[in-house]
């Protein structure tokens, strides 16, 4: 560890600019590390430390101070503008989209830079909101190379896609991850660089690898890897682009908000959904339509625009019960439309505070959802609803709930499962002391769930 000879007098002038005492900054980066999956012990005492200038932080930390620091100033802070040095993740991104999957996949694969230095960025979630595409489109094409790609090429890794996405569904994001992300650098995103005898199947197959890692950036959210996932996402955005600059790269904006707003981090989540309608409204079918709006609500309840959010859950019901074609293949991804909308309809209500309508919103999701096929969706939704009953003191049917998704939740490698174990745990406590019936089994089986 490198000792500066100096306080650092950047850091310190940032920090009384946002204005927040060392140990609110210091919950902050404990916060920001656990998106991450990295829990830290960092206090009051490391702060002044990085301060005075006697240590500087290690590893991703850094990264996690000045990403701590931007979300209370509201802009962009580097680690170079808080006097320290400039990390790998900080220097010019790979503006060939097909590169760049290209080298996501291999250090995924390799377990080597990417992932150690990958943290969720608030500004990362505003990236397509700047992208410039025609300009990206024009050196795409001017880097085509001679191999000749045909139908079969591009059926093949929808078909894998698929495959993976079920299996996904079924054992949690950690199931096939790495052979995924090796397939996607391998054989998928160098197929982009080939030549195409249509530019309907050149569309197709940059559609079908945008597909590819977005299942590659959701089995990375699925196990708490929020930097590498936002990653992922990013670049699945700029290949929809190539493949559809409506519909498709306005399911991928959508898809950058709804991690964001999985994290508590609604900034520029408005923007964002409010620029992929635009791309998207007169472009997709009513059921792709319905799951915009529906995200668009949970953008507003998140930052508790009542009324807006209101709107949009009625734009979403009016949407699907539009004949407006059939659903495309990139939307389909995340199972019924119906389904989906009761489901983040529920959660609209829960950042509302409408705990009946939760619930009634968590039950009709449970019957548009298929349960052998969509099992890890109906285990978060039985512990949702176990929540949304928790807030209505119905602890009998709490518990019901919350037992069904500890079945559910059996073999799944996922993060989000464990999370939603782990988030009950402390009312079954409460349950235990007031000895409400299967509460202390249910906390038993939680324990060794975890364990």
């Amino acid at each position: 560890m490198t000792t500066p000879r100096s306080p650092n007098s950047l850091l310190r002038e940032v920090i009384e600019e946002v204005g927040c005492t060392y140990d609110a900054l210091a919950r902050d980066v404990r916060r920001v590390a656990a998106e991450n999956g990295e829990i830290l012990q960092t206090n009051k005492s490391a702060i002044s430390h990085w301060v005075n200038g006697t240590r500087t932080p290690s590893g991703r930390v850094g990264q996690y101070l000045a990403e701590a620091l931007s979300r209370r100033a509201g802009r962009v802070i580097t680690r170079t503008a808080i006097g320290l040095q400039a990390g790998e993740v900080e220097t010019p991104a790979e503006t060939d989209p097909v590169l760049a999957v290209i080298d996501l996949g291999r250090a995924d694969v390799e377990r080597r830079r990417f992932l150690t230095i990958a943290a969720f960025t608030t500004a990362g979630v505003a990236m397509p909101l700047g992208y410039d595409h025609e300009c990206i489109a024009r050196m795409l094409r001017a880097r085509t190379g001679t191999a000749l790609v045909g139908a079969d090429d591009v059926d093949v890794v929808r078909q894998i896609t698929a495959a993976f996405s079920a299996a996904d569904e079924r054992l949690g994001g950690g199931h096939g991850l790495t052979t995924v992300t090796a397939y996607l650098a391998d054989t998928a995103a160098p197929m982009l660089r080939g030549r195409f005898p249509s530019e309907v199947l050149r569309r197709a197959a940059f559609g079908a690898v945008a597909e590819l890692a977005y299942l590659a950036g959701w089995k990375h959210h699925d196990l708490g890897q929020e930097g590498a996932a936002q990653r992922y996402y990013q670049v699945g955005y700029q290949l929809a682009c190539e493949a559809d600059p409506h519909g498709h790269a306005a399911w991928m904006m959508r898809a950058l908000a709804h991690q964001s707003l999985s994290l508590k981090q609604p900034h520029h989540c408005v923007d964002l959904v409010e620029g992929a309608l635009r791309r998207g409204l007169g472009h997709v079918d009513g059921q792709t339509e319905a799951l915009l709006h529906i995200t668009h609500a949970r953008a507003y309840a998140a930052i508790d625009e009542a009324p807006s959010a209101a709107r949009a859950l009625l734009a979403a019901e009016n949407a699907l019960l539009r004949d407006g074609g059939s659903q495309p293949e990139y939307s389909r991804v995340s199972g019924p439309a119906a389904g989906t909308v009761a489901s983040h309809t529920a959660r609209t209500l829960t950042d509302l505070a409408d705990h009946s309508g939760t619930e009634q919103q968590h039950r009709a999701a449970l019957v548009r959802w298929d349960p052998e096929k969509y099992k890890r969706v109906h285990a978060l939704t039985h512990a949702d609803l176990g929540d949304s009953l928790a807030a209505q003191a119905r602890a009998d049917e709490a518990v019901a709930a919350w037992t069904q998704a500890l079945v559910l939740m059996a073999g799944m490698t996922s993060d989000r499962t464990r999370k939603a174990i782990t988030s009950i745990r402390s009312p079954l406590a409460v349950y235990q002391r007031r000895r409400v019936p299967g509460a202390a089994d249910l906390a038993r089986r939680a324990r060794e769930a975890l364990a």
